[in-house]
This record gives structure tokens, C-alpha cells and sequence, in this order.
């Protein structure tokens, strides 16, 4: 039998060659215990089991956490931008609203143009070069504030929204635009006075933009809106009112028109003058509307952080000052209401008299003689005032001076009214010159704003209305009308009447006032009185002013103009401040319509000269 015969188990083993690891390994198999088989079983049973049991909890117990992280990842939720309302005057113009501006952010490390490959990586110096023309800046100093710097730069802030779209056209990667509100002022200065401004964190500084901050502030909700896996808008993710619109617009009083005309007029006397400063109000006496409140020096809220902080409050509203002989007429009314006065009286003027040791002229130290009370308005007599004033008692007087609301704050939306200084009941009471010296309008002290309410309760019939700037929020292009007649009645209209006739009288007599309108009745006070500061009289510094009623048939309007320490000789409330309330009257009579009180003669035509023969 050859070897290749025979049997495999007989056959020798075979003998691998030197050098080689690979040696066949037997193992042998053993049973496994029933134990082992057991536990493994066991244990892939509790595997199963844990993983129903997850599967249940997240299914049945966890499904509200689970669906919140769900509707996270589809809802996109839009933050409001913090807009506030516009405000409009009483026509509907624009007086301050939000405007969208930009901030553009760079990232270099992310530049790439349209229609680049993904990956393509673009410098600063071509991005530079595109961006330049966009926004009128050197393309050299763009690149110089990229450098460096990978991400985050600023370039450009207070973009408006055509430049912020020129930008979006390039279609850049790796530019941002922040937008934002800002506030904007279109008329400037024209009402910088009461509005106020927003400082550049958009916190309110002044005016109404301060007072009516919480009024001022647009409801803006929170937009969140669920979108599919394709990013397609799900409506089931709105709810209701999400969509809501707030167009609300605070409406003034004020007319932009006669307000330009008040503080171009005004400006001119206090620069005519070298005055300090000037006030020039217009008031609606039959609801105490203001048609314009102005001052000067003013200042821009555009451009705020140029100009003294001292010119961001409304002097004419919270600062005080003694009104002299343009309280005369209030004096009056208050003699005739205590009947202490005759309408068709008069009163002796010397000229000069003592009071208590202290000595009081009239401005002219002249006398004028026996005159009526008309006169003494005419003339201006302080002399003839403290010997009609002196028929009132001195409690009822000073309990007038407080019942009208001189030591007061007035009822007013007007932001940082104040209230004036009147002495103290006894003081007035106990010593003899403060009443001789509060018949002629001085020894207490009230703002601007307060003598023209005293002056329009003369003028509606003796109704202490409530100076008001604001009518209120209206929605759209919706506006307000005029509120009716209000106030607290307080004077006899029979005695404001002749108040009112006797005032028309100082205008109608004066030549030199200029103030006079053909065709108008209008009635009118001038006023130049020492300033006081801190109770002492400053030499040589006076207060100007006028007031005026028009027309006095039917009164509608105060007019009262203030001028501060004019410089110069002649500086007396007919030369300073009676011009400004003259141009004032002749844009009222056009812009409100009111008719002539009495015809006005056509002028006479020149003749017109004979054709030639044909």
C-alpha cells in the first residue's frame, strides 16, 4: 500500500517549514451550564424591558416637554423693535416719529460674492471696493477697520433704508444689518420746546416725550410663527391679535403753522434786542387749547448733544416771574366782583404817594389827575391802580389772588408746570405795601403760562379753563375735534365784559402800540415790570410783555408775548414785545378765519384813463 493510500488517520503529520508561527489550535467544545444560559436570557429580557419602558415614558408621560422642544425648533419668534407712537399737531403734521435705521456689521472671515463657489474665501480689499460707493466712505479707510479683525467690525451706523437696500443688492456673505428705530423731528426746532427729545439710548430727556413716556410707547407683540420642515408658514401657529397693528398718534393742540410763525417773529425782537430770552403763547380761551407756544433761544432734538442742556425745559411754563401792569386788567375785574368799584367810577392819580414809608410812582412820574378806570389801563397808572385796589379789603384781596391759583400748580398736560409765590396771608394782610404793590402786578410771582389762563378767564366770560396742549391718542389719520366749553366759573361775565371793553379802549386809543387791525376789535395790555431774583430787584433788568384778546364781539384768543432783559433805551412792552403779538394776530385772523367785527372799506380805485378815439 503506498502512502497516498493510506487512511487520513494513519496518515504522519505534516512537518510545516522552519521558521513558521502559524500552529492549528484545537478547542475542545464544552456544554454550557443551564445557569449561564439562564442569566444571558435574563438579562437580554430586562433590555427589552427597559427600552418599552423608556419608549412608554416618552410616549405617554414625557409627551409635553417633548412637544415643547418640538414647537421651539419650528417656532420663529420676531422681537419687537421698541417703536414708539408718532405725534401730529392739530392738522395732522408730522411732529416726531420712529424711522428704521441700520447698523452694518462685517465679518471677513465669512466675505463671498453671488455666484462664487462656497469655499471661496473673498479679502477685504475687494469687499472694501464694492462697499465704498454704497456708502459714500473711502474704500481705503473700510479696509483699515476690517483689519485684523475676523469678525464683528462696524462699519457704518444710522444707515437709512435706501442705503441699507443698495447694500442687500450686492448680495455680500458675511455683511449684517441691525436694524432699529430712531427717533426723528421733522419740524426741528419748531417744537422742540414741549416735545422734548430721546437721547441715544432712546431714553427720554424732555417735553412730552418724557411726561407721556408711558402713552408714547407702541403695543408690539412678540410675532411667533410655526414653520414646517421646508420652512413653509404653518397659520395654526398664530394666534389671535398676534397681528395686530398699533397706529396710534398723540395729537397737540398746536398749529405748526401759526407756531413758526410765533418763533420766527420772536426771534427776531430777542436779536433786535440783545433780550436774554422770550415766550410767545396763543391760547383758545373757550377750552384752554394752546394754538402755539414757543420760545427762544431754542434748540434742535435732532442734533441735541450741540446745545446747552439749560434750553431743554420751557422756561414760559416753569419759570416765574412778576407780570406788572399786564395783571392790571385781573386787578380790575377783582375791585368790580367785590363791587368795590364803580364801572363808571373814577380815581384820583397824583402822580406819587407813600405807602407805609415806601414811595410809588407811575413809570413817567407824572400824575394824570382824576381819570376813569379805562384810563388807567390807557396810561398804564400804578398810582390809579393802588387807589382803586386800596377799595378792596386786603383779606378778600389776597383771598381773590388765592382762589384764582397764583400760588397754584395750574391744571395742565403741559410737563414741569409749577406753581407761583404769593406772600403769606398775614404778610399780605399786615402790611400795607404788599397789596399797593399787587395792584400794579408786582410783589408775587406766576409763569407766562398762568397769566394767559388768568387773561382767557377775562375773556370766555370768567371760566378758569385748563391750558392744554394735547387731545389726546387717535388711531390712523383719525383726528380729534375741539373740546366745548369747560372751566370753573369764577367772575361775573358782565364784569369780565367790562374789563374787555376797557382794554379794547388802551388799543383803540394808542397810536404808537401798533396793534391795531382794521375791521378787528381787539383789546389789549402792555406790560414792563423789574425783575426780581430771589426777592431782590436786579438794577436795571425788566420784563417785557403784551397781551392781547381778540375778538372782543366774541373772544377767542389770548396772545401774550414775554421778552426777558431787552438791552437798550426805549425797551418798554409797546416796543419789545407789542410787535411780536401784532404778526402773531395777523397769521391768527387769516389761519383760524375770523370775519372782520365791522365792514372794511374797500380802497378807492385810481380811474382808469380814457380809450382813445378810434
Amino acid at each position: 500500500m503506498t502512502p497516498t493510500s493510506l487512511p487520513r488517520s494513519r496518515r504522519p503529520p505534516t512537518t510545516r517549514p522552519a521558521g513558521s508561527s502559524r500552529q492549528r489550535r484545537v478547542v475542545s467544545i464544552q456544554p454550557l451550564s443551564p445557569g449561564r444560559l439562564l442569566a444571558v436570557y435574563g438579562l437580554l429580557c430586562l433590555g427589552l424591558a427597559g427600552l418599552a419602558g423608556r419608549l412608554a415614558w416618552l410616549q405617554v408621560f414625557d409627551t409635553a416637554n417633548l412637544e415643547a422642544k418640538a414647537r421651539a425648533l419650528q417656532t420663529q419668534s420676531q422681537t419687537p423693535l421698541g417703536k414708539r407712537r408718532t405725534i401730529v399737531d392739530r392738522n395732522g403734521r408730522l411732529v416726531a416719529l420712529d424711522e428704521e435705521r441700520f447698523t452694518l456689521w462685517a465679518h471677513p472671515r465669512f466675505f463671498n460674492f453671488p455666484g462664487d463657489d462656497p469655499q471661496k474665501l473673498r479679502s477685504r480689499e475687494e469687499v472694501a471696493s464694492r462697499l465704498g460707493p454704497v456708502l459714500a466712505q473711502p474704500a481705503a479707510l473700510l479696509h483699515e477697520r476690517m483689519v485684523g479683525r475676523p469678525s464683528g467690525v462696524k462699519l457704518g451706523t444710522d444707515i437709512d433704508p435706501e442705503t441699507a437696500e443698495r447694500i442687500r443688492r450686492l448680495g455680500i456673505s458675511g455683511l449684517d444689518l441691525e436694524g432699529y428705530p430712531q427717533r426723528v423731528y421733522p419740524q426741528g426746532s419748531l417744537f422742540a420746546n414741549v416735545v422734548g427729545f430721546l437721547n441715544l439710548e432712546r431714553v427720554p430727556q424732555a417735553g412730552l416725550e418724557q411726561s407721556r413716556d408711558s402713552d408714547l410707547q407702541r403695543l408690539e407683540n412678540t410675532l411667533s410663527m410655526r414653520r414646517g420642515a421646508d420652512g413653509t408658514p404653518l397659520p395654526e401657529g398664530l394666534t389671535a391679535g398676534s397681528l395686530y397693528g398699533d397706529d396710534l398718534r398723540l395729537q397737540l393742540t398746536l398749529d405748526a403753522r401759526l407756531q413758526q410763525v410765533s418763533q420766527q417773529a420772536l426771534a427776531s425782537q430777542v436779536a433786535k434786542w440783545k433780550a436774554k430770552r422770550g415766550a410767545a403763547l396763543v391760547m383758545d380761551v373757550r377750552n384752554g387749547e394752546m394754538l402755539a407756544l414757543t420760545s427762544y433761544p431754542t434748540y434742535d432734538p435732532n442734533q441735541f448733544w450741540k446745545f446747552n442742556p439749560g434750553l431743554f425745559r420751557e422756561w414760559s411754563v416753569q419759570d416765574l416771574y412778576e407780570p406788572g401792569s399786564t395783571f392790571k386788567p385781573i386787578n380790575l375785574a377783582i375791585a368790580l366782583q367785590e363791587k368795590a368799584i364803580d364801572p363808571k367810577g373814577t380815581v384820583n392819580d397824583p402822580g406819587q404817594l407813600s405807602i407805609g414809608g415806601w414811595p410809588i410812582f407811575n413809570a413817567n412820574r407824572q400824575g394824570n389827575g382824576v381819570i376813569d378806570f379805562a384810563t388807567v389801563l390807557e396810561v398804564s397808572s400804578n398810582v390809579g391802580m393802588v387807589n382803586a385796589m386800596a377799595q378792596v379789603k386786603r383779606e378778600r384781596f389776597w383771598e381773590w389772588l388765592n382762589k384764582i391759583g397764583i400760588d397754584t400748580r395750574p391744571d395742565t398736560d403741559l410737563p414741569g408746570a409749577v406753581a407761583g409765590e404769593l406772600k403769606p396771608r398775614g404778610v399780605f394782610t399786615g402790611h400795607a405795601i404788599e397789596p399797593a404793590v399787587a395792584a400794579f402786578g408786582q410783589g408775587f410771582s406766576l409763569t407766562p403760562l398762568k397769566l394767559a389762563q388768568l387773561h382767557a378767564m377775562l375773556a370766555n366770560g370768567g371760566r378758569l379753563v385748563s391750558p392744554h396742549i394735547t387731545r389726546g391718542l387717535r388711531s390712523g389719520e383719525a383726528l380729534a375735534s375741539s373740546t366745548g366749553h369747560s372751566g370753573l366759573q369764577l367772575l361775573d361775565p358782565q364784569v369780565t365784559a367790562t374789563v374787555l371793553e376797557w382794554m379794547e379802549q388802551t388799543v383803540a386809543r394808542s397810536e404808537s402800540l401798533g396793534v391795531k387791525v382794521p375791521g378787528y376789535r381787539i383789546g389789549g395790555k402792555t406790560g414792563t415790570a423789574q425783575k426780581a431774583e430771589r426777592g431782590v430787584y436786579i438794577p436795571g433788568a425788566l420784563i417785557t410783555s403784551f397781551v392781547a384778546v381778540l375778538p372782543i364781539e366774541d373772544p377767542r384768543f389770548v396772545v401774550l408775548v414775554v421778552v426777558d432783559e431787552p438791552q437798550g433805551g426805549n425797551t418798554f412792552g409797546s416796543t419789545v414785545a407789542a410787535p411780536v403779538a401784532r404778526q402773531i394776530i395777523d397769521a391768527l385772523l387769516v389761519l383760524e378765519q375770523i370775519p372782520p367785527s365791522t365792514p372794511v372799506a374797500a380802497p378807492a380805485q385810481a380811474p382808469q384813463p380814457a380809450s382813445p378815439p378810434a
